[in-house]
Parts: structure tokens; sequence; C-alpha cells
């Protein structure tokens, strides 16, 4: 009764080669654990209605701040006004002095 082996070796070889890409794959993944990429890959818009829920101002703050601040950042596309949220706060953090 002999057991034929010779798709073993091929197989273990694959198996091999597949251990040691997920170490160095896993390995490099560690290694940028502790420096995130800067900045954010996506952009996450809000609109100007929506603007009182994410700063907690009323609306009639809102337009005063950005009424003093016309250099807001912001997008309009087919006459609605877009603010880019991150950049956004960045900015407002920045001007509250």
């Amino acid at each position: 009764m002999e057991i034929e082996v010779s798709g073993l070796g091929s197989g273990l070889i694959f198996l091999a080669i597949g251990i040691a890409l997920m170490g160095y794959f896993i390995g490099k993944g560690l290694q940028n654990m502790g420096h995130p990429e800067k900045g954010q890959s996506y952009h996450y818009f809000i609109k100007e209605s929506e603007l009182e829920f994410h700063l907690s101002l009323n609306k009639t703050e809102i337009e005063e701040l950005l009424r003093k601040y016309p250099n807001a950042p912001m997008i309009e596309l087919n006459g609605t006004k877009y603010y880019p949220y991150r950049q956004f706060m960045d900015w407002i953090s920045s001007n509250k002095s």
C-alpha cells in the first residue's frame, strides 16, 4: 500500500510561500500602525443647512459666522453650498482666536 506524495511537496511549498507573504504584509502593517498616513482618503461634505447640527450653533449664529468670514472653505454645486467637514473644522478651530 503506497501513498503518492508527489503533490504534497508542491502544496507545502505554496503553503510556505503564502505564510511568508502573510508575515511580510502583517509586519509592514505593524510598522505603519503608529504612523498613519497624513490626511484622509475620502472627503465628507456637509450642507450649509447641516452646519447647525455639526457645530452646535443656531441658524443665526451660523449665518453671522459665514457673513463675518466669507473665506470659509466651501464648494457650491447647483446652488447648494457644501463644506468639506475636516477642512472646515480645521479652519474654524484656527479662527477661534
